[in-house]
């Protein structure tokens, strides 16, 4: 009677054993690629957001109260996570909460499924370590969809809680994004036409003078001397006629008979 009810028990703990070693893999961090060469800079802004790769890592040195900005490209198909650990050379006075933002090629902020997105660490800890796991992305989707879709991605990374006198306190930031899967476009009904990336090309210079229109700007009409008719001068003129009705109205009450 042991041996056929410990075979089952086998086979169900080794197939729960099965279904939950992929799960662990996906939780499992990014790891650097063979042969990256690592960052030492970070912008300060959309337009300015240092470009990196998956697998590439990141080390800057920066102040307590700075925005750091890495930009990286995604395919559909892809699942990023993002791992960051920021280190605290010097003690600080009090607790401080940090945050990590992930955004699409139109700057819409992107959901985390999976890690500590905004922890709060106390002022004994010598580090603090974030994570943000983002959905999968898609060939395509509706227009008022928030949904990830191809192209340039921005991460920020920042302090949103701290005592004031911890600003320009120095830190140490260690970042990675890593792909946790990637299953390639999948058989969806539709693509995205092109991938969503960011505009950061500045504007031209007018450098030539405008012409005006001469009939725009005509001085010798008369409607040029009239001023604006404004709400306040809507308001003056109704005042002005009530007030006339109100003393013709308060004459004729208060006006004696003529006697003959």
């Amino acid at each position: 009677m042991r041996t056929p009810l410990f075979r089952p028990l086998v086979a169900l703990l080794a197939a729960g054993g099965a279904t939950l070693l992929p799960a662990a893999a996906a939780a499992a961090a990014p790891t650097p690629s063979p042969g990256a060469t690592p960052v030492t800079r970070a912008g300060t802004s959309f337009l300015t957001a240092t470009p990196i790769t998956a697998g590439q890592p990141v080390r800057v040195d920066a102040s307590v109260g700075d925005h750091l900005y890495w930009s990286f490209p995604a395919t559909a198909g892809q699942v990023h996570e993002i791992s960051a650990t920021i280190t605290f050379p010097k003690a600080r006075s009090g607790a401080s909460t940090w945050t990590v933002d992930v955004f699409d090629g139109l700057r819409r902020r992107q959901a985390c499924t999976a890690g500590a997105q905004t922890p709060t660490v106390d002022a004994k800890a010598s580090s603090v370590a974030l994570g943000c796991t983002l959905r999968e992305v898609r060939p395509w989707a509706e227009p008022w969809s928030a949904d990830p879709l191809p192209g340039t991605y921005v991460v920020r990374l920042s302090v949103v809680e701290l005592p004031e006198p911890d600003l320009g306190a120095p830190i140490d930031v260690d970042l990675l994004v890593g792909v946790a899967a990637d299953r390639g476009s999948s058989a969806e009904d539709g693509e995205l036409a092109a991938p969503l990336v960011a505009n950061t090309k500045a504007g031209t210079v007018l450098t030539a003078v405008p012409t005006e229109d001469p009939e725009a700007d005509d001085g010798d009409s008369l409607a040029a001397w009239l001023p604006d008719l404004g709400s306040r001068w809507i308001w003056t003129g109704v005042g002005g006629v009530l007030a006339a009705v109100a003393g013709v109205v308060g004459f004729a009450l208060t006006r004696r008979p003529r006697r003959a």
